[in-house]
């Protein structure tokens, strides 16, 4: 669901279509967050080389760690479940995403790991408070300065992302509706998830 009308499958052409074929390649079904960038597939198409780009420069873990911070902080359900669920399949038992989720602090992560999530968290939600204190704090950790500003550029581009898709009214595929009720529970932190 979207509050903007897009293009019905059965009405794609070019790469419109072709952004659909590569849903149905990949996940089965056409996502909703592909349908809102129906009227805009040049963009979509410039967000996936973005979001490739800063995802190719990061380890996976770290990535969706920073991802699920920045999404979390603005209220993004549809990129809490796309990015715990590969946590989930990849690095975390449910009961560890949970607690990362309720507070990352909590004990669950090594300390690097909280820095990440922290800064991410931070440029989410007002990236003018960031100081050079959190940015050495990260150097402390043996971060490198490419690997802090992977770290900013996966915060920055997530709002992007979820602002956009909770701005049109997009709601998370029903599919993510199959995790168990406590961690969808968890994980549903801004819109709720489409029923069909």
């Amino acid at each position: 669901m979207a509050y903007i009308e897009t293009i019905p499958e059965a009405d794609a052409s070019g790469d419109v279509a072709a952004l659909y074929e590569a849903d149905l390649g990949a996940v089965g079904f056409v996502r909703n967050l592909t349908k809102a960038f129906s009227l805009a597939p040049e963009v979509c198409a410039i967000w996936v080389q973005l979001n490739t780009a800063i995802k190719a420069r990061m380890d996976l873990r770290r990535y969706e760690l920073a991802t699920i911070a920045a999404a979390r902080r603005i209220r993004s359900s549809y990129c809490m479940l796309a990015h715990g669920s590969v946590l989930l399949d990849q690095y975390l038992e449910p009961d560890s995403l949970r607690a990362i989720v309720a507070d990352h602090r909590g004990g669950a992560l090594e300390p690097v790991d909280v820095a990440v999530m922290d800064l991410a968290d931070k440029v989410a939600d007002d990236a003018t408070c960031v100081t050079e204190a959190d940015i050495d704090g990260l150097r402390a950790f043996g971060l490198s300065d490419s690997e802090i500003l992977d770290v900013v550029l996966a915060a920055a581009a997530r709002c992007f992302f979820s602002k956009t898709l909770d701005g049109l009214g997009v709601e998370a595929d029903a599919r993510y509706r199959e995790l168990e009720p406590e961690l969808l529970s968890a994980l549903t932190v801004g819109r709720p998830v489409a029923n069909a």
